[in-house]
């Protein structure tokens, strides 16, 4: 029987997301709703409203990839910024336009820069209640999406809302911040401060925004039982302990399935407007061109895409050596995500090798054909065809007939799979070839050889086999060799499984 995963457990995989997003360890959102938990029990929270505070807790920054792009285009690397902005006291105006204006331009030089800054200045407030209106919006779509009910979507939209009313977008102050938030705020920053400056510090902090950015009975509660919450959550593993004391769900259907793996799609690509609705463009390419199993794990192939901030995502000119690494670094985020909840790790492997190639380019491990399975293969194929046929920084998107013969070349070269491309390109509507173009350019007659080859056959069988002469036969053998970058037999018989060219 196939296992599903539950709605808590889709909720702590996007927290873990949220982490990669902000930059912060993982771990960090899921800790913060243990230690918001603590504070509600001792508050006197009812069962309903601890559960309402996990669910507001876990997905507190549920909104942060929609407006990744606008904080990149003037702050730089978002996510930097984001670990920096976490220390920051958002209800003192001052601090926080010192910071957006320290902020500004970092990736700038010269008047660049210059500009950067003043253009931050001018926008002012009005720019940080757009930006945090965005997320919210957001946030609050993705929780409907999930099935969360109004309590829940009511607290996001409070998120960077303040005590004293100084917070965004709205200007919300006091009781009328639901109290929820007011716990998951006050968790949050604590798990922050304590974790990179102490909890002797951490504690100090809140004493000092008391009354002022937090909820002062609140406040004073964690004064006077936080060190000892802290204490005994420091060496505990966070996914566990959140999962603990998550609200009981039952596994969710197949349809619940499907649209949560959607919000995880949407949560990714919305990171960049390059990048808006291209898991579910290749997902339906994968299907009609592998099936259901390949649709699941092309929704999500692109999960780790959170970690990799928009400046490289963005960039209209070509990646440095250190940009194509941290490129290369999602896929195996994408592996690490999948992997933490059983039902979904079933997809972990097809998702992280889409960008593998049958030549052993790709990434992230460089895998071979013989190593990379039909789901692969195909999500690959949608994955580059989806990509070519959309607008990039650094390209304008191509025509669907020069995409597919720029996909099809792919094949030629030995980096995606022949079968899997024309499936993908019948799926987009296409005519598909009826004889898909061979590897690495071979002829049909160096095909028939290298089948004979690698099933053992020496020079002169070979051409006893085709009616040919000897020297013709090795003629043909030093120029598979050549075309596919091989000296052995042995290394051509792996070229031939790998390419599916064995009878």
């Amino acid at each position: 029987m196939e296992v599903k995963p539950t709605r808590a457990e889709v909720a702590v995989l996007l927290a873990t997301m949220q982490d990669h997003a902000l930059g912060q360890p993982p771990g960090c959102q899921l800790r913060a709703a243990v230690l918001g938990h603590s504070l509600a029990r001792a508050v006197g929270a009812d069962p309903s409203e601890c559960e309402t505070l996990w669910w507001t807790s876990t997905l507190r920054f549920l909104g942060c990839t929609g407006h990744a792009f606008d904080m990149a285009v003037v702050f730089g690397d978002e996510i930097e910024m984001r670990a920096a902005a976490a220390r920051l006291d958002m209800s003192d105006p001052l601090a926080m336009a010192r910071a957006m204006v320290g902020f500004a331009g970092r990736d700038r030089h010269g008047p660049d820069r210059y500009r950067a800054k003043l253009s931050a200045l001018a926008g002012g407030r009005r720019a940080a209640e757009f930006n945090f209106r965005t997320a919210c919006e957001v946030a609050d779509v993705l929780a409907e999406r999930l099935g969360l009910d109004d309590t829940v979507q009511a607290a996001l939209r409070t998120s960077f809302e303040r005590w004293n009313g100084r917070g965004y977008p709205h200007g919300v102050q006091g009781d009328a911040i639901p109290r929820v938030m007011r716990i998951a705020q006050l968790g949050y920053e604590f798990e922050v401060m304590s974790r990179l400056e102490g909890v002797s510090t951490g504690l100090d902090i809140v004493r000092a925004r008391r009354d002022r950015a937090y909820d002062p009975a609140l406040a004073d509660l964690l004064l006077e039982h936080g060190a000892d919450w802290w204490n005994a959550l420091e060496s505990a593993d966070p996914w566990e302990v959140a999962l603990a004391i998550a609200p009981v769900c039952a596994p969710l259907d197949g349809v619940q399935v499907h649209a949560a793996l959607l919000v995880l799609a949407d949560f990714a690509d919305l990171k960049s407007p390059w990048t808006a609705g291209h898991s579910r463009t290749v997902a339906a390419l994968a299907r009609d061109a592998g099936g259901p199993a390949a649709e699941a794990a092309a929704l999500v192939h692109d999960l780790g895409r959170v970690g990799v901030p928009n400046t490289i995502w963005d960039k209209p000119g070509p990646l440095t050596r250190d940009e194509r690494d941290r490129v290369e670094y999602h896929a195996l985020l994408t592996d690490q995500l999948l992997r933490r909840i059983p039902s979904l790790a079933v997809l972990a492997d097809a998702a992280a090798g889409t960008h593998e190639r049958l030549d052993g380019s790709g990434y992230c491990r460089r895998l071979h054909g013989s190593q990379l399975d039909d789901t692969q293969r195909v999500i690959a194929a949608a994955d580059c065809y989806a990509a070519m046929t959309s607008d990039r920084p650094h390209r304008a998107a191509l025509a669907p007939a020069a995409a597919a013969t720029a996909l099809r070349a792919m094949t030629t070269d030995g980096r995606l799979d022949a079968e899997a491309v024309e499936r993908v390109l019948d799926a987009a509507g296409h005519r598909r070839n009826a004889r898909p173009p061979n590897p690495s350019g071979l002829t049909a007659r160096e095909i028939e050889v290298l089948q004979l080859l690698a099933i053992g056959l020496k020079t002169r069988e070979i051409a006893t086999r085709l009616v040919i002469s000897t020297k013709t036969a090795d003629h043909h053998i030093q120029h598979i060799y050549t075309k596919i970058n091989a000296s052995t037999r042995g290394a051509a018989t792996l070229f031939a499984i790998e390419h599916g060219i064995l009878r």
